[in-house]
C-alpha cells in the first residue's frame, strides 16, 4: 500500500506554537493532498483548527507526559488506534510519545518514523537511553546534517537509517508582496509602529536560551550609541514563563527602553510580521537543530542576523564558508551583545542597493533548499519506501 491508500498517524505532544507543530500540520495536509488520510494524536492546542482545516483529523490523547505509567497506558491507546482506523505507519515527533508509538507500532507490526526536532539534553545514561528512542525509528528523520551528526555521534546504531530532510516554510506566503496592505495594517495598530521607525524582529518562543535578554541588551547599547529610532519587537508565546517575563519587563525597564522593546506575545500572521520588519534577529544561545526563523526572514527578503552555532550555517551563508559575495545574512558569537549591536547597525546602514543584493541572495538560498514542497515530497517518499516493504535494517 501506499501513502495514497494509507492511514498515517503522526503523534506530538500538542498543537502549539512551535517549528515540530507547524511541520506536523504542513505533513498532514500533504498526506490529504496526496490521497491519504492524515491523523495526529496530541494534547491540543491553539493549531488544532489549523489542522482540521487541512483535512486532518486530531486525537486528544495525554501523549505530552514522561509518566511512565501515562507512557505505557498511550502504548495501548495508540495501538487501540492503529487497529481501529487501519493505521499504516506511525510516525512520531518527540520523545515521550515515541516510546509510546514505538511499543505500538511493534505490536501492530507497522513502520515506525521518528523526527529529531531539537537537540535534547543528554547528561547521563537514563537520560541517553530515554532520548535513544528518537533514534530507533525504521526511518530516522533528522532536520538538518548537524542534527544528523549528533545523532550518529549519540546512537552509532541508527547511522545507516538517518535521513536528511531540512524543515520546510510556505515560502510563497512569505514572498514581498504576497501580504495584503490590511494584514500589516492591522499590525501596525496592534504594535503601535510609526513609518519612521525601523522594526527589528525577533520571531520566537519567549524562552531563556532564544536571547531575549541579548536583544535586549543589544538595545541598550544602541541607545547609548545614540541610535534610538529602531523599535525592537521581541514577538513569540510565553507558554506560561510568566517570571521570565517579568524579568524581560524589568531589564527593559531598567534601561530606560520602554519606547524601543515590546514584548507582543504570540504572533499568529509571521508573513505580516515580516513585511514590517526592516531586520530580523535570531538570537538564540544555545544551538538549535535547525533554525526556522532564519530561513523564514530570508524567504521575506529580510535581512537577517543570527547566532554562529548548531545549524546556522546550513541555513545563513556567510564567510568564511562562502566568499563574501555570496553572503545571505550575518553571523554573530551567541550571547555577545556588542557584537550584535554593531551588526544590526551595520544592516541598518546598509546602502538599498546592497541590501537588494544580500535579500535576493538569501531568498534564492532558502527557496532552492527549504521549501515546505520539497520537504513534504521527502517526508512522503520515506514513507512511500517503508510501505511498499522497503527493507531498512532494525534497532
Amino acid at each position: 500500500m501506499t501513502v495514497i491508500e494509507n492511514v498515517i498517524l503522526q503523534v506530538i505532544p500538542d498543537l502549539v506554537t512551535g517549528g515540530a507543530e507547524r511541520t506536523t500540520i504542513d505533513v498532514a495536509a500533504a498526506i490529504v493532498r496526496a490521497g491519504g488520510t492524515a491523523l495526529v494524536a496530541s494534547e491540543g492546542g491553539q493549531l488544532v483548527a489549523e489542522l482540521d482545516a487541512v483535512g486532518a483529523r486530531h486525537i486528544t490523547l495525554p501523549v505530552k507526559s514522561k509518566n511512565p505509567l501515562t507512557i505505557w497506558k498511550n502504548a495501548a491507546r495508540l495501538q487501540k488506534i492503529i487497529e481501529t482506523e487501519g493505521v499504516g505507519l506511525i510516525h512520531a515527533r518527540s520523545r515521550a510519545p515515541a516510546w509510546s508509538a514505538l511499543l505500538a507500532a511493534r505490536r501492530c507490526k507497522i513502520p515506525f518514523v521518528t523526527t529529531y526536532h531539537g537537540i535534547y539534553n543528554q547528561k547521563g545514561p537514563l537520560k541517553a537511553l530515554y532520548n535513544s528512542v528518537m533514534a530507533r525509528g525504521d526511518r530516522v528523520i533528522a532536520n538538518s546534517a548537524y542534527t544528523a551528526r549528533l545523532i550518529a555521534e549519540r546512537h552509532p546504531f541508527a547511522e545507516d537509517r538517518i535521513e536528511i530532510i531540512h524543515r520546510g516554510s510556505d515560502l510563497s506566503a512569505l514572498a514581498p508582496g504576497a501580504v495584503p496592505d490590511d494584514r500589516k495594517a492591522a499590525l501596525v495598530d496592534a504594535w503601535g509602529l510609526k513609518p519612521e521607525r525601523p522594526v527589528i524582529l525577533q520571531l520566537a518562543r519567549v524562552t531563556g536560551w532564544k536571547g531575549q535578554r541579548v536583544i535586549i541588551d543589544a538595545m541598550a547599547a544602541l541607545k547609548d550609541a545614540g541610535l534610538t529610532a529602531p523599535v525592537a519587537i521581541l514577538a513569540g508565546d510565553a507558554q506560561g514563563r510568566d517570571d521570565y517575563v517579568s524579568e524581560l519587563k524589568s531589564k527593559i525597564a531598567g534601561h530606560g527602553l520602554e519606547d524601543q522593546v515590546r514584548l507582543v506575545g504570540h504572533c499568529a500572521d509571521v508573513p505580516a510580521a515580516l513585511a514590517l520588519a526592516a531586520l530580523s534577529v535570531v538570537a538564540s544561545t544555545e544551538a538549535e537543530a535547525f533554525g526556522r526563523a532564519a530561513v523564514e526572514a530570508q524567504a521575506a527578503c529580510v535581512p537577517v542576523i543570527v547566532s554562529d552555532l548548531g545549524a546556522v550555517p546550513e541555513t545563513v551563508l556567510a564567510p568564511p564558508e562562502v566568499p563574501e559575495a555570496d553572503r545571505t545574512g550575518w553571523r554573530e558569537p551567541p550571547g555577545d551583545t556588542k557584537a550584535l549591536a554593531e551588526a544590526i547597525k551595520h544592516a541598518l546602514k546598509m546602502p538599498e542597493d546592497e541590501r537588494q543584493a544580500l535579500t535576493a541572495r538569501a531568498r534564492a538560498h532558502v527557496t532552492e533548499k527549504f521549501s515546505v514542497e520539497a520537504m513534504c515530497a521527502k517526508t512522503l517518499a520515506v514513507y512511500e519506501r517503508l510501505l511498499t516493504g522497503q527493507p531498512y535494517s532494525e534497532t
